[in-house]
């Protein structure tokens, strides 16, 4: 198969052109963002994390009770894993949460509890990839490196109509070899920060906002009058359909749960005791396993009293509950009560059963 070709090679006085557009769009335009109000590593560090694939709506509140409870490097670090994971509930990801977590701790004990200012020590912290290394280097210490996300992608896509999608090797090579050329090296926070701020507001992947857009005069999709062919959809991942039996295990006013659901999912949240299976008599009989080791004690399985539908990215899950007793305090199993779970680290589907168990209680 013939990969995507390199774009026309913009000539330096286009590119410094470009530059200054959108650096001046972007002293216009720039949303007021929290993290934009005192940009120290730190907190672009936290915003740069929960950003990744969560939209900027979503993280303002989030990001804004993070760093209420943890205003500080130092207070991140010295935090328990669990304080952390509740603060962060509702945001998903929380491998995410972990590491930033981990980073932190690794961040005191090498390198003073900050943010290092050097690529390869800031990629040797737990959880820093070279996305989030190039991002916080360039933001917060106006290092000239360029930051690729989706949204920046896509805008260097529709710039230079470069065909292919973010899965092709060639793709990503010719867009990063424009980017490059793009960046400002006197004011690299301004300039991503602006690719990221375009991507976000005007160029966007449906009904792009051309009109607005103050790189238009430049845009080699606009001039095809082909922006949205720009880039192309990556092949999506087919929906796999799963069936996942869940003790629910009640005394009073308390619920048991473990750590992590199944099959590696979920590992820092409580939950209630499950397993996956490819039918719901497979994930019944692997539950009664799982619940034979972590009891260590005779159970007894009742019949459903109810069903969940929950998705985990490509998976969609059908949950059956199932009514369990056990022994008090049997095994690894930790008892909750039921009006505390909120602020508890417990997933969302764990939250979602016990609003169905509820409902299923009062009607």
């Amino acid at each position: 198969m013939k990969g995507p070709v390199l774009p026309r090679v913009f000539s330096s006085t286009q590119i410094a052109a470009v530059r200054r557009a959108l650096l001046a769009w972007y002293r216009r335009s720039a949303r007021p963002l929290p993290w934009r109000r005192h940009p120290s590593p730190y907190e672009v560090w936290v915003s740069e994390v929960m950003l990744q694939q969560t939209q900027v709506a979503t993280v303002i509140p989030y990001y804004q009770r993070f760093l209420q409870t943890f205003p500080t490097l130092q207070d991140l670090a010295r935090a328990p894993l669990e304080r952390v994971l509740r603060v962060w509930s509702g945001m998903g990801y929380y491998r995410r949460a972990r590491n930033l977590h981990r980073g932190a701790q690794a961040a005191l004990k090498k390198f003073g509890g900050a943010f290092p200012a050097n690529y390869h020590q800031a990629r040797s912290l737990p959880g820093v990839g070279d996305y989030t290394a190039r991002a916080v280097l360039s933001i917060a210490y106006n290092q000239p490196y360029a930051v690729l996300d989706g949204n920046v992608a896509r805008v260097v896509a529709r710039l230079g109509a470069i065909p292919g999608n973010s899965s092709q090797s060639e793709f990503r090579r010719a867009v990063v070899g424009v980017l490059d050329r793009l960046l400002s090296r006197l004011r690299p926070s301004d300039f991503n920060q602006a690719m990221m701020e375009i991507g976000q507001t005007v160029c966007l992947p449906r009904a792009p906002r051309c009109p607005a857009c103050p790189l238009r005069k430049w845009c080699l999709a606009l001039h095809q009058s082909r922006a949205e062919a720009y880039p192309e959809p990556k092949p999506r991942r087919r929906t796999e359909r799963h069936h996942l039996a869940t003790a629910i295990i009640r005394q009073g006013g308390r619920v048991a749960l473990v750590r992590g659901l199944d099959d590696g999912l979920l590992l820092d949240l409580w939950n209630f005791p499950s397993a996956f299976g490819s039918s719901r008599a497979k994930a019944l009989h692997k539950l009664r396993e799982k619940l034979a080791s972590l009891t260590c004690s005779p159970v007894q399985m009742g019949e459903s009293v109810g069903e969940v539908r929950h998705s985990i990215t490509f998976r969609s899950i059908r949950v059956h509950l199932i009514p369990v007793e056990v022994s008090d305090g049997a095994g690894s199993l930790r008892w909750f009560a039921t009006n505390r779970l909120p602020g508890a680290a417990v997933s969302k589907l764990a939250h979602k059963i016990v609003e169905r168990l509820q409902e299923a209680s009062s009607s």
